[in-house]
């Protein structure tokens, strides 16, 4: 490898992602400083990817595709399935962001306030509603609990598949409560999902906040930039050590540097440094900068199953013979209104629900998609059918990112230690018969023909336990493995100062001490903002009197 010049610069962020991006526009936009934006993967504004990003449907060829996805796994473990199971993680511009279900869910009240009880000063609900409003265009109009200044879109579903309408029907007569805005007041009930999508077409981190900060001079981006280690002069960070193919650069930092690479790749960071535990690095042959044991530590995921059924033609969507017709209109209607199947994010409708009246907050998210389970390597599902997502919203199991070496370029060893608690695997099977009582109302019955996955032989509490081992999968919310607190395995302080060192932050869903009620996006894109602040040392926002605010109810996105 070749070296090259060193450039200079007061912050570098490392990640554009939705932490990443928002880093880079709040922090360029005060013009006496220099920012540098690194990322691993390329610009989303050609035309591939840009095509399939933009298209909220395209995440078909965006979830498993190695040119703009890290495709890590969880490796495998016997508590679920001996098998690896599979972690995407966005490697382009706009993160995860660009290649997700597009879904706007904050989380519960009590997952922010749980933080703070915990000593993190600054990080309670009513705290961090001021920064989620900062972020937040709230297209449907003002209401409560919602911005209307920001960058990032959040709007309904253009349009929604026939199922939705059905699944509200069987989740009222299940006793379920309607929920017109999971973001509001309360979380718990059924209804549609609000995305992160503008005029039809995904509005990823990039488009909403890297977009507008491009044509400032003091705001460098780097792509397809592989960082390798965060540098270190004594106990303060100073840059961070870069390639592109097989040169290799240093870019130094003036004033910090802030980690926000994800929940995967920020902690391997970290480690690829010298920074955590001492027999990790050991094993590895690197040196000793920093001892700090939680490292990697503490991962956490939303524990998913899906069972599929199959269904009438119109329904949702699948190649069959009258299925196919509303597939073949649909390019010229997303190319003439940006209407059709193509904006749909493939995952429209869900619930969140308590097990029990005294639960602080849900434990169970079901996820409806209009479509049999999609596979990496089938555009578009064979048959009419639909699949229902149920996932532990609030898993007691833990698990951890380490090395496989010290190579930067190998892959993280993930371990995900999936329902290694008991508890993880109960709450699980509570989830598959209420998604069996669900498909059993009325409203489902008449428009199902049958379960294909599980199958009817699947009846004990046994066999469920068993083939929910066999068919474990995640929604795709790792957080956790640079958690923030002041306990001997948190790695970050309520400031997001890694413990023990000057000059290094980490901003993302990492430093999430336990996993939120539902999607991890807008958590991410809060942290970014709640981060530039603390960067920079500005005051927090007044905290949001929602009593006071004289605001019509929410339009309905049904």
């Amino acid at each position: 490898m070749t070296q090259s010049p060193v450039h200079s610069f007061d912050y570098i962020v490392v990640g554009a992602g939705s932490a990443g991006c928002v880093l880079a526009n709040r922090l360029s936009a005060e013009p006496g400083v220099s920012v540098c934006l690194v990322e691993a993967g390329p610009s989303d504004r050609t035309l591939f990817p840009a095509a399939y990003i933009r298209t909220p449907a395209g995440i078909i060829r965006l979830i498993a595709n190695p040119k703009w996805n890290w495709m890590h796994q969880f490796a495998r473990q016997p508590d679920s399935g001996d098998k690896p199971i599979p972690c995407p993680r966005g490697r382009v511009w706009g993160g995860s962001s660009a290649i997700n279900g597009m879904i706007y869910i904050r989380g519960h009240r009590s997952d922010y306030d749980s933080w703070a009880t915990a000593g993190n000063r600054g990080w309670s609900y009513d705290e961090l509603l001021p920064y989620f409003h900062r972020s937040e265009h709230f297209e449907p109009g003002p209401a409560p609990y919602h911005g209307q200044n920001g960058e990032l879109n959040v709007a309904c579903q253009r349009s929604p598949s026939k199922v939705n309408t059905v699944f509200y029907e069987a989740a009222a007569q299940m006793g379920w409560r309607y929920n017109s805005d999971f973001n509001g007041e309360e979380q718990e009930g059924f209804g549609a999902f609000h995305v992160t999508q503008i005029n039809g077409e995904r509005c990823s981190a990039a488009r909403a906040f890297l977009y507008p900060a491009l044509s400032r001079p003091n705001l460098t981006v780097f792509s397809e930039t592989l960082t390798h280690r965060v540098l270190l002069d004594g106990k303060r960070a100073c840059g961070v050590e870069v390639s592109q193919g097989d040169r290799v650069f240093t870019l130094k930092a003036r004033r910090e540097v802030i980690l926000s690479a994800g929940s995967i790749n920020s902690p391997q960071l970290l480690l690829l440094s010298g920074i955590g535990p001492a027999d990790e690095l050991a094993r590895h042959g690197i040196a000793l900068r920093h001892e700090l044991p939680g490292v990697g530590h503490n991962l956490q995921d939303h524990q998913d199953i899906v069972l599929m059924y199959r269904s009438d033609s119109d329904l949702g969507y699948g190649l069959s013979p009258r299925g196919v017709l509303p597939l073949l209109a649909s390019p010229f209607q997303y190319l003439m209104a940006r209407r059709g199947p193509l904006t749909s994010n493939t995952v429209e409708s869900g619930a969140f629900l308590r097990l029990h009246p005294s639960d602080a907050a849900p434990q169970l998210g079901l996820i409806v998609a209009p479509a049999l389970k999609n596979q990496p390597q089938r555009l578009v599902p064979v048959g009419q059918g639909i699949s229902l997502h149920m996932a532990v919203m609030h898993p007691k199991s833990r698990g951890r990112v380490g090395l496989h070496s010290a190579d930067p370029r190998d892959k993280p060893r993930v371990e995900g230690n999936f329902l290694s608690h008991p508890d993880d695997l109960h709450t699980l099977v509570q989830g598959f018969q209420l998604v069996r009582q669900l498909v059993a109302t009325d409203a489902f019955a008449k428009r199902l023909q049958g379960e294909l996955v599980p199958g009817p032989k699947v009846t004990s509490t046994a066999q469920i336990e068993q083939w929910i081992r066999e068919n474990l999968g995640t929604v795709f919310h790792p957080v956790g493995t640079c958690k923030m607190g002041n306990d001997p395995m948190a790695v970050v302080d309520d400031q997001l100062r890694v413990h023990g060192l000057q000059g290094l932050r980490v901003a993302d869903a990492s430093i999430m001490p336990t996993l939120v009620t539902g999607n991890t996006n807008a958590g991410a894109i809060m942290i970014g903002e709640k981060a530039a602040d603390l960067v920079l040392g500005k005051v927090p926002p007044k905290q949001t009197v929602l009593a006071e605010r004289q605001l019509p109810a929410l339009s309905h996105c049904r």
